[in-house]
């Protein structure tokens, strides 16, 4: 915090070489010294300003920030040294500055004024607009010079004001609304419960109340339907998306969806019980469901979720890396479905046959029948004749379940394994290197896992400047990058940042972006590719999250993380061309849902110096607010920050969480 202060109060000497000087100059405050050679003619709060609004029949700006408040540095750069805006504000107002840190009590006054108006609290920038005579007519935090990000500017907002002033009963009349909510208890801020509603209500329509899951067969997980649902509980409580959620996953891994011998799920289920599969398994199924899996398990405790993603990451490691004697540390994209020629014949057992080998390995019959029953095998077969597909039957495990598992790998390592398909797609790496690093909110080994895979990627894929979409194993790629390389290239290298907090991630998440809106943005539609077929961006997350979906997400994020809000601008701009399907079908787009709701109720975003945020993830990660993000700054203390404000701060997380939340709740 002391070199960021030396280094504005450095920048501010610069300042005075423009021979500005107002009446700050003599204020102890170092937040009041940075303004003191404004050319705005800034007044320190006290009758002296407030007396001079009144006799000169001036309106009043009231200016309310603190010396490390980064959007309050924003605000005076772009406004406050800026001679068109320092003209209007000394022509038509008298305008005030206050330390929020010198006076706590006038802050308070208008911050809980602003929770009153607008239904959620403020933060820092405050900008306050009064009459002469000290009454509030408007109340806004950051304002950007020129419209933009939801507010007019101020090129626009202080000659209108002066225009209102002498509207004399239409001025009253906004005073007096103004006075009306200050005798009003705060609002807390509202969700949009109309799309939230629709969409439980169109979800609950085609969840399987018996089975889990939203369709009849064929049966596809849809990670980011079920990711949406845990979302909403978060944010509303809302009891029905949190049962479809996590019936869903628990009948998924207990179904023969999932390989209950070796980990990973199958692409998807013929039948709707999730017990007969299409035996390929997919890199990006198995991607998008680590992160669900994760979630369900931090919220349950319930060890089922934990296994699943343990054995999934296992497996996609042995088989798609380790056994395809591939050192590059990447994953190919997929198993074939068929072995030595028939559909399955890696997974599936003979009932008799097991049960004679358990015999000769002086197995009980009772042990042989309950341990056999419990994963489905039946005499009389489940799937093709008299062969069986592993499933979970029962909610307690046999005690010899273990060794029973191992028998069987031990004897389908015996057969030919299925084909395996040795491209390396860079969208579904990331995918998978995202899982990962989202793993390890609950098992730290997969952070250093997380960070060589994704290096390992960026080394193969992403060659002096350009990306890559996908390479067979041992070629040099050559195809260029689609949306979705892009897309979930910088998910997976914002997850690194918030895992690591190393700059570079987050550098090269920005560069990429910026790639991605000028190769796959052309008026105000999104492509799939830069190659000249001209297919158009859509939202259909069934098979697995649009590239279209995830990339709005991210550059949303990336607003939040970077402060840049020109990434949020486009993803407005996105959402007002595209957004009838949040209308009409919000259940088609559940990623796009998700970021909606990301978008209007808005990220929060902790501060602090890296090594004070690694000690603080596991307490962040615990948070149920599900638009939580985190990024480095200088700052001895905790900062709490929304999109252009801070709201809070303090030198103990569990604190400012308790601060948060009384903001988000």
């Amino acid at each position: 915090m002391k070199k960021s202060f030396i280094f504005i109060l450095m920048l501010h000497l610069t300042w005075a070489e423009h021979n500005y000087t107002n009446a700050l100059s003599a204020e102890s405050s170092p937040y009041l010294q940075q303004h003191a050679h404004n050319p705005v003619n800034w007044y320190p709060w006290g009758k002296v300003a407030l007396q001079k609004a009144k006799k000169e029949n001036k309106l009043i700006f009231l200016s309310i920030g603190y010396s490390t408040c980064h959007w309050c540095h924003v605000m005076e750069e772009e406004s406050f040294m800026d001679a068109d805006i320092s003209k209007l504000l000394n022509d038509y107002f008298v305008s005030i500055k206050v330390d929020r840190e010198e006076y706590p009590q006038i802050d308070k006054k208008y911050q809980k004024l602003f929770m009153a108006i607008h239904g959620e609290r403020g933060g820092w920038p405050l900008s306050v607009f009064l009459s002469p005579d000290a009454e509030v007519f408007h109340l806004a935090t950051y304002i950007p010079k020129e419209e933009g990000y939801g507010s007019k500017g101020l090129l626009n907002l202080l000659p209108s004001f002066a225009a209102l002033q002498k509207q004399s009963a239409a001025f009253q009349k906004i005073i007096q609304s103004y006075k009306k909510e200050q005798s009003h208890s705060a609002l807390k801020a509202q969700l949009d419960t109309k799309i939230i509603e629709k969409v439980v209500d169109e979800i609950a329509k085609q969840y399987d109340t018996r089975h889990g899951g939203f369709s009849t067969r064929p049966k596809f997980p849809e990670a980011s339907k079920i990711a949406l649902l845990l979302d909403i509980y978060k944010l509303s409580g809302n009891k029905q998306a949190y049962v479809m959620a996590k019936t869903t996953l628990k009948k998924m891994a207990q179904g023969g969806i999932y390989d209950q011998i070796r980990g990973g799920f199958f692409r998807y289920t013929t039948d709707d019980a999730w017990q007969i599969p299409h035996f390929e398994k997919m890199l990006y199924t198995n991607a998008e469901l680590v992160p669900v899996y994760v979630e369900m398990y931090r919220m349950s405790k319930d060890t089922l979720y934990k296994r699943v993603v343990d054995e999934t990451i296992i497996q996609m490691e042995e088989h798609y890396i380790q056994k395809n004697k591939h050192n590059d540390g990447l994953y190919l994209s997929a198993s074939d479905a068929d072995s030595d020629g028939e559909e399955g014949r890696y997974f599936i057992y003979d009932y008799l046959v097991v049960k004679e080998a358990l015999k000769a390995k002086n197995w009980s019959s009772n042990e042989i029948e309950k341990t056999l029953a419990y994963l489905g095998i039946e005499e009389d077969g489940n799937i093709d004749g008299e062969l069986s597909h592993t499933h979970i039957t029962a909610e307690v495990a046999p005690k010899r379940l273990e060794e029973l598992r191992t028998y069987l790998r031990n004897q389908s390592a015996k057969r030919t394994f299925p084909f395996v398909d040795k491209k390396i797609n860079t969208a579904w790496n990331a995918m998978m290197i995202k899982a990962l690093f989202e793993a390890s909110k609950i098992e730290k080994r997969y952070l250093l896992l997380a960070e060589k895979r994704l290096n390992g990627l960026l080394k193969l894929m992403r060659k002096e400047g350009v990306l890559y979409h996908q390479v067979i194993l041992g070629d040099i790629p050559k195809q260029k990058g689609l949306l979705e390389d892009y897309a979930f290239l910088i998910a997976a290298l914002m997850s690194a940042y918030e895992r690591t907090y190393k700059d570079a991630y987050l550098s090269l998440a920005q560069t990429l972006s910026k790639e991605s809106i000028r190769l796959f943005y052309r008026q105000k539609e999104w492509y799939l590719s830069n190659d000249g077929i001209k297919a158009k961006a859509d939202f259909d997350d069934r098979y697995y999250t649009a590239a279209l979906s995830m990339m709005l997400e991210n550059l949303v994020r990336l607003a939040s993380l970077t402060n840049d809000l020109t990434y949020s601008g486009v993803v407005q701009e996105t959402i007002k061309e595209y957004g009838g399907v949040l209308e009409h079908n919000p259940s088609f787009a559940p990623k796009l849902v998700h970021t909606f709701l990301r978008l209007r109720l808005g990220d929060i975003i902790v501060h602090a110096k890296r090594e004070k945020l690694l000690l603080a993830q596991t307490a962040l990660d615990s948070m149920k607010y599900p638009f939580v993000l985190s990024a480095t700054q200088e700052s001895d203390e905790y900062l709490a920050c929304k999109t252009t404000m801070c709201f809070a701060n303090d030198t103990n997380i569990s604190k400012l969480i308790e601060k948060i939340n009384k903001v988000v709740e």
